[in-house]
């Protein structure tokens, strides 16, 4: 199964109001922002989403209210894992039934399972639902590291496991897990600052926090890098990279909630056990941000 998601895909906040509920009038203006501004697809109720805090049924309502505001404009992805696989499982199959274009999937968190740990568990997910699952891989969350002949046995054998997300500097394992895998099988930065280096050695977009802000600027610099255009390419990155480490001075989505409220898209409410920003720490962010327009 060949699936293109597109090359920028925003791994979206959920908005929340002052007692910290979900604000859906927000979901979705924010979702109709997004595609406005470059995004081909949005992520929902992934880490950025703090998916840790939600109940399933505001997820549900969350997949739903993206759905609607996206009207078929942009794919809707809906982030789908657990560190329990059966967890995991029924996650995939309640997106299933909510229509979204495709999963993503994190390697189990906390409990560090071991390469076949992982196999069985994503074989699990492959074979509950028919979507499209991108596999979710980032050490710094999970305590784990996801190897490439993981990868590369579970994108060969099962047709719907198309993707991977790579939250992880680690350039020979990049390197490795495309050499292995399928040539049809896509891969993602899972870090703002890394996409153009990935791209480099074959990365196809990113799953993105930044493109919230800066989503025509990152599109720009993914088709400046395919199009032969690399001093454009390499001079955005640069650019945007004192934005793209801003915005992870606090865990995320911390900062970049605070940058959509600057803004004026959202407001600035996250639940606990994250904290806002404080005032000095937003003077901070707010300056990077606002610089790159003054440049």
């Amino acid at each position: 199964m060949r699936y293109d998601a597109g090359e920028v895909i925003t791994a979206m906040v959920t908005p929340m109001n002052a007692k910290r509920e979900i604000d859906y009038n927000h979901v979705e203006s924010l979702t109709k922002h997004l595609i406005e501004h470059g995004s081909d697809a949005v992520l929902v109720c992934g880490t950025t989403g703090e998916t840790p805090t939600l109940t399933h049924e505001e997820e549900v309502e969350l997949i739903s209210t993206v759905k609607r505001a996206a009207a078929n404009r942009a794919k809707v992805i809906a982030g789908a894992g657990s560190n329990s696989t059966e967890t995991a499982v029924m996650a995939a199959k309640l997106a299933q039934k909510e229509e979204v274009d495709a999963i993503l999937s994190v390697v189990p968190y906390y409990n560090k399972p071991s390469q076949q740990g992982m196999i069985e568990h994503f074989s699990a997910v492959a074979e509950a639902v028919d979507l499209p699952i991108i596999l979710y891989n980032i050490p710094s969350r999970t305590g784990v590291t996801m190897q490439p002949k993981t990868i590369a046995y579970l994108a060969n054998k099962y047709e719907n496991i198309v993707a991977l997300k790579q939250s992880c500097p680690d350039f020979d394992l990049l390197t490795e897990t495309k050499m292995l895998c399928p040539s049809n099988f896509a891969i993602y930065s899972g870090d703002d600052s890394l996409t153009l280096p990935m791209m480099a050695v074959g990365a196809h977009g990113v799953i993105s926090v930044a493109s919230h802000l800066f989503g025509s600027e990152i599109k720009s610099m993914i088709r400046n890098f395919k199009t032969g255009e690399l001093m454009a390419a390499r001079n955005m990155h640069l650019k945007l990279f004192p934005v793209f480490r801003k915005l992870f001075m606090a865990p995320n989505p911390v900062p970049v909630k605070a940058a959509l409220a600057h803004k004026g898209l959202i407001e600035d409410f996250v639940r606990r056990p994250l904290v806002e920003l404080t005032e000095d720490e937003k003077i901070i962010l707010f300056s990077t941000i606002d610089s790159f327009y003054e440049e």
